[in-house]
């Protein structure tokens, strides 16, 4: 694959398709690489007439890594954050939305169609807010507005992701805590079979393995703060996309994402975790055209799919019905969502902080 010199940096990419047709950009998540987004998806984007983009953020994958003279810098943030003082982190997410627009620089690309995910859809929510002369349209999947006010990730996937990361030379555990953390956070309506878990995570971790640099992006997260006043400024048409059934980001985010971004389309998929079963690559490709053609019409009609023998059909659901999910979401009707939204963020706080204060 390509190296790009983009904002000061070097960033591995890949590319789908004719340069001709107008560019989607694929932002990836937290310490994700290129790989995680799916080939399947790249090509059936193609295939509905765009070029598809996916790279390796920095401190990812065979991207530049931004080293530092501290070890701690993932505590730092912490207990900057907590402290109400500017925190100490090695980049913002901003940076990381200028790494996006530093590439299409590089390639000589105008505009272009932002799709993120997770950490990638905050940075894709930046560089449609701060560069909008870049940005034809949005896409925001399973991502996040900053409201700190938000419902903080299940208990268990805050135990998995803040368990020390396996050595570098340990293949066996690095691939299982992999498989764990596909499993915890993944779609329960669209399972992946295990076989294929161990090969995706292999893959990664042949490619990279560089936890560092996983830290150090949580840092960035941590710091960025509320991108409400920022998505009320995005005037390109953008597209929510979000799983019910998210148990690291809460749908939650997804609505309040959505109802910040004027006139943004939201998508609530039933059964979707925080993950990109293959099962979903249409339901994805639908959401990402889905705002492409708002911007700029329609390029070809779509290509079917064929859906792994375990999917089952996706179904949209509405906000109002997951609110009405009781046995999902009480506290709703119990108390006032911003005390509640208040209370566990709070407590998510006092816990990361306890976890690493030393």
């Amino acid at each position: 694959m390509p190296k790009a010199q983009a904002n000061g940096i070097e960033l591995e990419y890949e590319s789908f398709g004719s340069k001709e047709d107008e560019t989607i950009l694929l932002i990836m998540g937290l310490g994700a690489q290129l790989t995680q987004w799916p080939v399947e998806l790249c090509e059936a984007l193609v295939a509905r007439g765009y070029r598809v983009l996916r790279f390796d953020n920095r401190d990812v994958g065979l991207s530049s890594r931004i080293e530092r003279d501290r070890a701690s810098v993932w505590s730092d943030a912490l207990f900057s954050l907590m402290s109400g003082k500017p925190a100490f982190v090695a980049y913002s997410l901003s940076d990381m939305a200028a790494d996006a627009v530093g590439l299409l620089d590089a390639l000589g690309i105008e505009q272009a169609h932002i799709a993120g995910a997770s950490m990638g859809g905050m940075i894709a929510q930046l560089v449609a807010a701060e560069y909008p002369e870049r940005t034809l349209s949005l896409t925001s999947i399973m991502s996040s507005s900053g409201n700190p006010m938000l419902p903080p990730a299940k208990p268990r996937v805050y135990s998995l992701f803040l368990s020390p990361s396996p050595a570098a030379h340990d293949t066996d555990a690095i691939v299982e805590r992999g498989v764990k953390t596909y499993e915890t956070i993944g779609s329960p309506g669209f399972p992946t079979d295990e076989v294929t878990l161990r090969d995706w995570v292999m893959r990664d971790a042949t490619r990279a393995y560089y936890p560092a640099g996983v830290l150090r992006q949580m840092a960035a997260v941590m710091t960025d703060g509320d991108r409400r006043p920022k998505l009320r400024t995005i005037r390109v048409p953008a597209v929510v996309l979000h799983g019910a059934d998210d148990p690291l980001v809460p749908v939650a985010a997804g609505i309040d994402t959505a109802e910040n971004i004027p006139d943004a389309e939201l998508r609530i998929v039933a059964g979707m975790g925080h993950d990109m079963p293959l099962a979903l690559v249409p339901v994805i490709a639908d959401a990402i055209v889905a705002a492409a053609e708002r911007a700029t019409g329609r390029k070809l009609a779509p290509v079917p799919i064929p859906e792994p023998r375990f999917a089952e059909p996706a179904i949209e659901i509405s906000p109002a019905a997951i609110l009405a999910q009781d046995a999902k979401a009480p506290v709703f009707d119990a108390v006032p969502r911003e005390h509640f939204f208040r209370r566990w963020w709070t407590k998510a706080k006092v816990w990361l902080f306890t976890r690493f204060k030393k």
